[in-house]
Formats: C-alpha cells, sequence, structure tokens
C-alpha cells in the first residue's frame, strides 16, 4: 500500500513577507546567473556559486544576507554531482569462476551442491548491497528534490553490447525507477519520464544546436556553435529536466506514444548517475 499525505501550509503575516522576500531573492539570484552564463561560455556551478558570495559583498546586492543562503545556492541552472553505484565487477568475477565449476561437476554430488549453495548466496550478496544502494539513493533524490525526471532508456537494446550488456543488468534501473516512483508518491513530489526518443545526448543544452548520435566511448564534447565542452552525461541531464518541464526538443517525438519496457534513467553509463 503506497501512502501519501498532503499538508496546506497557512502563514502568517510576517511569514508572507519573508517568503516573499526570498522568493524574490532567489529570482535575482537566478536571472544573474542565467544573464552572467548567457554572456559566454557556461562557467559551471563552482563559478556561479563564486559569482554570488562576491555579489552578496557589493553594494547592490548586499540585500542578499538577508535571507537563508541555501535556497539562493539551489536556485543556481544543479551542483553536478553524480550517484557512484557499488563495483560489484569483483562479486559477479567470483560467481563465473563458481558456475564454470559447477559445470564440470557431477550432477547429484555433494560438491555440486555445496558450489550451487556458494553461487546463491552470492547472487543474495550482490541484490542486497544493490537495493541497499538503490533504496538510498532513492530517497535521498525525493527528498531533496521537488520534480523527479529520469529517462526512458532502451535497455533492450542497451544489452546487446558485448562489452555493456553484465554491467548494465547489475545496476538494477528497472528498480531505481519503481522505488523513485513510489516514494514520489508517498512523499508530494511530481515524477515524469521523458520519452526514449528524446535526442537528450546529441543536442547542446546551451544553445540548442544538434551534433548528432555520439559513440559511447565519447564522454566529452564540444559544440560547434557555441564552442562550451559539456560532460555527457551532465549535457543529457540537463536536457532531461528541460523537456522535463516542459521545453520539448522535439514535439512530435514527445507527443508519440510508444510502448517502453525498458527502465528510465538520468545517465547512459554503466551506472547509475542522476543529476541532483
Amino acid at each position: 500500500m503506497k501512502a501519501r499525505y498532503q499538508y496546506r501550509f497557512y502563514p502568517t503575516e510576517q511569514q508572507r513577507q519573508s517568503l516573499a522576500q526570498l522568493f524574490g531573492c532567489v529570482r535575482v539570484v537566478w536571472n544573474d546567473a542565467l544573464a552572467f552564463s548567457k554572456s559566454s561560455k557556461y562557467p559551471g556551478y563552482k563559478a556561479l556559486s563564486k559569482s554570488l558570495t562576491l555579489s552578496k559583498k557589493t553594494i547592490e546586492r548586499e540585500w542578499l544576507n538577508n535571507v537563508s543562503s541555501v535556497p539562493l545556492q539551489q536556485s543556481l541552472m544543479s551542483d553536478g554531482s553524480k550517484a557512484q553505484s557499488p563495483d560489484y565487477s569483483k562479486a559477479d568475477r567470483k560467481i563465473r569462476q563458481l558456475q564454470k565449476k559447477l559445470a564440470r561437476q557431477q550432477k547429484g554430488s555433494n560438491r555440486r551442491h555445496k558450489t550451487r549453495l556458494q553461487i546463491a548466496k552470492r547472487h543474495n550478496r550482490i541484490g542486497d548491497t544493490r537495493k541497499d544502494f538503490l533504496h538510498k539513493l532513492s530517497t535521498k533524490v525525493v527528498r531533496e528534490n521537488q520534480t523527479i525526471i529520469l529517462e526512458d532508456l532502451n535497455v533492450s537494446g542497451l544489452v546487446k553490447n558485448r562489452r555493456l550488456a553484465r554491467t548494465i543488468s547489475l545496476q538494477g534501473w528497472r528498480e531505481f525507477r519503481t522505488l523513485c516512483e513510489a516514494k514520489s508518491q508517498k512523499f508530494g513530489r511530481v515524477f515524469r519520464v521523458v520519452s526514449r526518443w528524446e535526442p537528450t545526448s546529441q543536442i547542446c543544452s546551451e544553445c540548442g544546436y544538434k551534433w548528432g548520435k555520439l559513440d559511447l566511448k565519447v564522454r566529452s564534447v564540444r559544440c560547434l556553435n557555441c564552442g562550451t565542452e559539456h560532460d555527457r552525461d551532465e549535457n543529457a541531464a540537463r536536457n532531461i529536466e528541460k523537456v522535463g518541464i516542459g521545453h520539448c526538443h522535439d514535439s512530435k517525438r514527445t507527443q508519440r506514444q510508444s510502448k517502453t519496457t525498458s527502465v528510465a534513467s538520468v545517465s547512459e553509463a554503466s551506472s547509475v548517475s542522476p543529476w541532483l
């Protein structure tokens, strides 16, 4: 059973004024950061945060010190952080060794039965580690954000890549999507899924220039139009955010209703790397 609670806040007159002041300051910081980014190449979160700190020391923006600094920092276009999934390679390698050993053992023998138990225990260990990681990550994402946007990927197509198939299968992307969706409903968050047909990794998140399909081994790209250098996953995450909030790249593709059997993720990398 999925529980969901909704609360309504009735602020006092003083609280209304404080909230209005806070929202006004956040709007100014957002506009300043947007103008600063458009005037040159995208500077990144650290540069924008440093610019905010310096602006608070000027006479024109000294009133920004009257509100909490946390919402002002949050108003800055993400900190670029990524979530690195646990390394399952060592345990998976041991399982494959045991499976080869199992294939050589006589059926019905005690040693074969013992090897089967060892394989089952290691599978359970990987499953428990993955479940713990996904629960903690999904809880963190849902608690810290009001809107969660994931990309629907063609996992059945991705696992056809021999080099990435085993790594992708170990990540549990479907379970991550299910957990995020359930917890979003519980905590009253907005949960959206972007269509797999959106070219999120083929478009510059700064100017909208489409450079086309990239090979998976290409992890960074420089836009031929505006010259901005992007990390592949960060650029895709910003595009996912834009599409998710309504600024679609291709309205025809967005409106297309397609059957999705894959799992949502915010990254094309082998690890779960949501954009926070």
